[in-house]
């Protein structure tokens, strides 16, 4: 019986939770290179002391300007990507955030070739050695590097499952075990991704939480 009001709450999260942060965007996550140079700028923009809301819009907007890849980004200069990031409403750090995009821009293509795809075969599929090739893109912390880890594993199987301490801090919120191993069991496996997303909402929301908890 527990193990199936395991599952039930697991399904509240998915449909109370909300998508993933890749999803939110607007990016089609998949095993190739321009959504996954989408991801990491959101994870970048994340990344900042700002709301994960206005975050998103300016991924959109900068991804509308011609940002999604790191050659169409390195391409903007810096003032267009000031300009996205203004119209996302990402304005407390859109001149530094403009220069960071640049460079990771440049990182992207001088040591991948442009494709993300080569840092997980660099890191040889293995979670610490991803985690350490994300923070070195400028802005990217243990934080952001971990957000990138939750979500990449809608695509990358071998990352699964995983779940971050914001995410095991939902799960204990809405009544789940904090063990990924044993969250993972509760969801198809590309279903990771959005269920530890909306842990994570769960864990800033306490209204959520409440919501899970009572639709469980």
């Amino acid at each position: 019986m527990a193990a199936e009001r395991e599952k039930t709450i697991a399904r509240a999260v998915l449909a109370e939770g909300g998508p993933t942060l890749a999803r939110q965007a607007g990016i089609r996550l998949a095993d190739r290179p321009a959504p996954l140079w989408q991801l990491l700028v959101v994870v970048n923009l994340v990344s900042a002391r700002i709301s994960a809301d206005i975050a998103v819009a300016a991924a959109r907007e900068l991804f509308a300007a011609g940002g999604t890849t790191p050659r169409g980004m390195a391409e903007l200069s810096w003032q267009e990507r000031v300009d996205a990031l203004g119209r996302g409403h990402y304005v407390r750090y859109d001149e530094s955030t403009a220069t960071r995009l640049g460079e990771c821009a440049d990182l992207a293509g001088e040591r991948y070739g442009g494709d993300l795809r080569r840092m997980r075969e660099a890191a040889q599929r293995r979670r610490t050695r991803l985690a350490a090739a994300v923070q070195e893109f400028p802005g990217i912390g243990p934080t952001g590097a971990a957000v990138f880890c939750r979500e990449a594993q809608a695509v990358w199987p071998w990352l699964r499952p995983y779940a971050d301490r914001r995410a095991r801090t939902g799960a204990d919120r809405v009544g789940l075990p904090p063990s990924p191993e044993r969250l993972g069991g509760l969801v198809e496996g590309e279903e990771m991704a959005a269920l530890t997303a909306g842990l994570v909402r769960a864990a800033r929301d306490a209204d959520l939480a409440r919501r899970v908890r009572e639709a469980a």
